[in-house]
């Protein structure tokens, strides 16, 4: 017996180093950082396809005036669920997942930094989304308060299910936190000779400065939940006006996490298409320095900005017109970003392969939905614009064609690096254009029915409104049904696309790009010596 396990031990030893396990312990189990991102990256997909359906079921509701498929209370629940869904289920991940992917093999390091932790926190968000969703299905119903839930709503009147909710939260909010710390770590200590901090693609600049982000707000979220939990079964009022509480103090400390969130959820985004751009226009990335200074200065922006939310809850003058200048600030960094992006196309060698669409479409609309903000930044205009389908148009221009689009550029762009296969380029631009012309009916119509007066979050609706929420209803199945499509190509490609090269791209630079394709279960057993012309060219 002592022989034979003599023999076994060194054999699930070398197993370790030079490949997975195989079956559900590999995934169960494992601390390599490619299996944890594959994990990171699924998961959000199928949170974005459940996201999405709570979304159809919304615009199904709005599709005519008049109450058509569901209750006013369960079309409350699914607003609030596809809201949390995304944010925290479908967009958060999904950089994770990429950022699990790509930087130790942008850094020339051989995995994250604290692998064990990286395992458990994947592992926690299932469960938290379990929990989350299962409150749909319990007596009362799941929240139905909005997905920023609003003190007294989500205390007082909230359904018991709101408990989940919160325990829900606090997992998610966990699972964050190490993800931040395990970023953090890897980036700070894990570089290849050379790799100086202003030679790191700018991915990893976006990701470094975005889990600094994390870190400072997610116990601000922790925190609040907790609030509410005591407000709610241990007869504290913070919130609650009749025991000596402020309902208003809830919506600035939310907003206070609420804020740098969305950052969080733009910044990875960012680092994304200035590494896509560059490739597809051959040319190197415009202003390197300049961008990384704008990502800090958006980003310790971010947290001096929060009650941009709050312009109609009886703030005092001064107050407002510090939260309005201080929102337009913004603007500068972000105007950086956008005039680096043209500049580095400026006459390059484009090509339009289906990540550089995407890219494309991210700089365009996301300026749009920039544009909006900055509408929605005017104290006295924000009284005509606040709690309207204004607001829904914009922040899905930022988050839709914003975050998400450049997440899909990302997985085109990195896939044929992943599984070592060339994805179908035909059925790549047939999802790029659907997806875009679809975005554009679904969202740019909400301006003018918020504009001219529609309420958010309403099962029904005045007359006027009817054409406008027609366009939006059809906009947003075309857009969700080829997301389907999306999963397909992926599908298609991992099983049977044509092999890919090493570099891939004829334009790409970087570390990633010196490995080959598919990346090995190990990238960079010896740490490779970084010279300036591959750093981030």
């Amino acid at each position: 017996m002592s022989e034979a396990s003599h023999h076994h031990v060194p054999a699930v030893h070398d197993d370790h180093h030079h490949g997975p396990a195989s079956g559900l312990t590999r995934w169960l189990f494992t601390t390599n950082h490619k299996d944890i991102g594959t994990l990171y990256l699924w998961f959000s997909f199928a949170m974005l396809l459940i996201g999405g359906t709570l979304a159809l079921i919304i615009r199904a509701e709005l599709f005519q005036p008049g109450l058509q498929f569901i209750e006013p209370e369960f079309f409350n629940q699914m607003t609030t669920n596809h809201g949390l869904i995304m944010v925290f289920g479908a967009i958060m991940p999904a950089f994770v997942g990429l950022a699990n992917w790509l930087l130790p093999m942008m850094l020339g390091a051989p995995d994250m930094a604290l692998p064990r932790m990286n395992n458990l926190s994947f592992w926690i968000l299932p469960f938290a989304f379990s929990m989350m969703i299962s409150t749909l299905f319990m007596e009362g119903g799941g929240p139905n308060f909005g997905w920023t839930f609003y003190a007294p709503l989500s205390t007082t009147y909230a359904p018991p299910s709101v408990t989940f909710f919160i325990f829900a939260v606090h997992m998610m909010g966990a699972s964050s936190i190490m993800g931040s710390i395990n970023i953090i770590a890897t980036i700070l200590n894990m570089r290849a000779p050379g790799m100086t901090l202003m030679r790191m693609p700018l991915f990893v600049w976006t990701w470094l400065i975005t889990a600094y982000l994390l870190l400072a707000v997610m116990p601000v979220l922790a925190g609040v939940v907790t609030m509410m939990l005591f407000d709610i079964h241990f007869g504290t009022s913070f919130f609650n006006a009749a025991g000596g509480g402020d309902p208003v103090m809830f919506q600035h400390i939310f907003w206070f996490f609420g804020h740098p969130e969305v950052y969080i959820m733009i910044l990875p985004a960012f680092g994304v298409v200035s590494q896509i751009i560059p490739t597809f226009s051959r040319k190197p990335l415009f202003g390197y320095d300049s961008m990384v200074y704008a990502t800090s200065s958006i980003a310790f922006l971010s947290f001096i900005v929060w009650a941009h939310h709050m312009f109609t809850v009886g703030m005092p003058l001064a107050g407002q017109l510090f939260f309005m200048y201080a929102t337009m600030l913004i603007a500068v960094p972000t105007g950086v970003k956008v005039f680096n992006w043209i500049s580095t196309m400026w006459r390059g060698s484009m090509t339009f392969e289906t990540p550089m669409l995407f890219s494309i479409a991210f700089v365009v609309l996301f300026t749009i939905g920039g544009f909006s903000g900055l509408m929605l930044a005017i104290a006295p205009a924000d009284y005509q614009y606040h709690d309207t389908y204004f607001v829904v148009a914009h922040f899905h221009y930022v988050l839709v064609p914003g975050a998400l689009f450049s997440i899909i550029a990302a997985v085109y762009y990195w896939l044929p690096k992943w599984c070592g296969r060339m994805y179908d380029e035909r059925l790549g631009k047939i999802h790029f254009w659907l997806s875009f012309i679809g975005v554009n009916i679904t969202f740019f119509p909400q301006h003018f029915s918020g504009l001219a007066g529609m309420p958010r979050r309403i099962p029904d609706y005045a007359l006027q409104f009817a054409d406008f929420n027609m366009i939006s209803s059809i906009g947003a199945f075309v857009f969700g049904f080829s997301q389907l499509l999306f999963g397909y190509v992926l599908i298609k490609a991992i099983v049977s696309g044509r092999k890919a090269t090493s570099r891939v791209w004829e334009g790409a630079h970087g570390l990633e790009w010196t490995l080959p394709s598919p990346a090995p279960y190990h990238s960079f057993t010896h740490p490779p010596k970084v010279v300036e012309a591959e750093a981030h060219s």
